[in-house]
């Protein structure tokens, strides 16, 4: 909808402002994007209000859905640093909500550089007073070592845990179909940390930033053409065709969700028809360790949830 070939043409021939930058288009699936900022050019919905502060800038965001419908358990919390796509998570009720940690100041030029100079905060202050007054901590804008100090990467962090834990889950299930899902305050600075601690571990296997991403647990032991037909996985294999195979893929990340997908399965049928290069391999193990230790994780999560919400 409001999309034309020509009016896309011109945006690129006329348009100063033409960028060639990364794009989270599914859960752990990144590609390259021609982005301009403009709606009804290029791309038919830039969303550049948004956008606009992950281009070129250190940022991190987490992805939520208002509305949630669909036979799948929910897992539709996802972290992003990057532009995203509308369905970037999936949901059959609406699209993907980007709310990123940080907001930086327009630029009276059409650069834009990487700095966090004059970036601000973009939490509600009475939330963020609230949490300083229950944890009797300080907040400060970046991330610091002066102790008794919080900063919006440990809240960030701190909701990603709580959203991550089956009890919390299963609780509000009902809840979580029909808006965007409530996080209870923390009830001691302890309990806080912890699960700061736990949420950073698991942003970070969903960033790919983690070293632990790199201690593959799988194989891919035949050689061929790696053109990939169907995924299908059988007694631990991922076949990507009928000969060629990733060995030793635990059941749980075969199945395992992560923004409505299965990102095992939806990486390989999006590629259905390509040849897997050299570092797609290496990717695709990577993301077969991020969903064993976010399951991992949200274990120890939900031992920690569970004493404060039964």
């Amino acid at each position: 909808s409001g999309w034309n070939f020509q009016n896309a043409k011109n945006d690129l021939i006329n348009n100063p402002f033409v960028l060639f930058v990364k794009y989270n288009y599914r859960p752990f699936d990144f590609r390259n994007i021609v982005y301009t900022g403009t709606s009804s050019g290029f791309l038919g919905r830039s969303r550049s209000i948004v956008m606009k502060h992950f281009i070129n800038r250190s940022n991190v965001g987490i992805c939520l859905m208002r509305q949630f419908f669909q036979d799948a358990p929910y897992s539709h919390i996802y972290a992003t640093n990057s532009l995203i796509d509308e369905r970037t998570m999936y949901s059959n009720r609406g699209g993907t909500y980007l709310f990123p940690i940080y907001i930086y100041p327009e630029s009276n030029s059409q650069q834009i550089i990487d700095s966090i100079k004059g970036r601000i905060p973009n939490f509600n202050v009475k939330i963020i007073k609230q949490f300083a007054e229950l944890l009797s901590l300080t907040f400060t804008n970046e991330k610091e070592t002066t102790k008794d100090t919080f900063a919006p990467i440990d809240i960030l962090d701190y909701i990603y845990a709580v959203l991550h834990s089956p009890t919390y889950r299963g609780k509000f299930k009902e809840f979580l179909k029909i808006d965007f899902p409530r996080v209870p305050y923390p009830n001691d600075t302890t309990t806080f940390w912890q699960l700061v601690n736990l949420g950073a571990q698991i942003r970070q296997l969903h960033l790919l930033e983690s070293p632990i991403i790199e201690n593959f647990i799988t194989q891919y032991p035949i050689d061929g053409n790696n053109e990939v037909d169907k995924g299908k996985y059988e007694n631990g294999r991922v076949y990507i065709n009928e000969a060629q195979y990733f060995n030793n893929v635990p059941q749980i990340a075969w199945e395992f969700y992560i923004g409505g997908y299965q990102p095992a399965q939806k990486w390989l049928k999006d590629r259905k028809g390509r040849k897997l290069e050299f570092d797609d391999i290496l990717h695709y193990q990577k993301i077969i360790v991020a969903l064993v230790e976010t399951s991992r994780l949200m274990g120890e999560i939900d031992e920690i949830i569970k004493k404060h919400l039964t």
